[in-house]
């Protein structure tokens, strides 16, 4: 059970009800943790601005989505995992690459290395070393490429962070976290 309210969107009022429709209306659905978030409908509208400007990266989407199953995984985000699984099957993904995704790599090379470079910003909160950044550069990843990786890492964490704070309710087809000693924390 969620340690804050689930804000139902049929009783929502004001600004967190237009923003709760306006999700409803674009995904069809509205999850549970963007219910949760809407309890502060600035924190929304932001974490909305966010998203929303993502689908407009260079950095597809299919590698958005390998980006935040590395970092769900990594922070042991089972919600998010289950979530960021659900949206890479969406978004083309195999159940392999999603594997591997959660590992830090991918069967794509650029992929890998985007994901690698995620995978280090996220264990060492940003502080990447000079090898890891050089990595990211030797597959080709542009300097807008590398700003919109550390954004949607960063839009990441704050997820990963906002589910496992708020212990919300999964309400994706449940996906367990690799690591054991994550999952006996939870």
């Amino acid at each position: 059970m969620a340690r804050v309210s689930v804000i139902d969107p049929n009783t929502a009022t004001g600004e967190a009800a237009a923003l709760l429709n306006a999700v409803q209306a674009q995904l069809g659905i509205t999850p549970n943790f963007i219910r949760v978030l809407a309890n502060s409908p600035k924190a929304l509208e932001g974490f909305l601005g966010l998203y929303g400007a993502a689908g407009s990266f260079a950095v597809d989407k299919a590698t958005q989505e390998r980006i935040a199953l590395a970092v769900a995984e990594g922070n042991g985000c089972q919600y998010c995992v289950s979530a960021h699984t659900a949206m890479g099957r969406h978004a083309g993904l195999s159940n392999d690459e999603m594997q591997l995704n959660r590992r830090g790599t991918s069967a794509d090379a650029k992929a890998a290395a985007a994901v690698a470079f995620a995978k280090a910003l996220n264990d060492n909160l940003g502080e990447v070393t000079t090898a890891e950044f050089e990595a990211a550069r030797s597959a080709k990843l542009t300097d807008s490429e590398i700003v919109e990786i550390i954004a949607v890492v960063a839009l990441n964490i704050f997820t990963n962070v906002l589910g496992k704070a708020t212990r919300v309710e999964i309400d994706f087809p449940k996906v367990d976290l690799m690591d054991a000693r994550r999952k006996a924390a939870a």
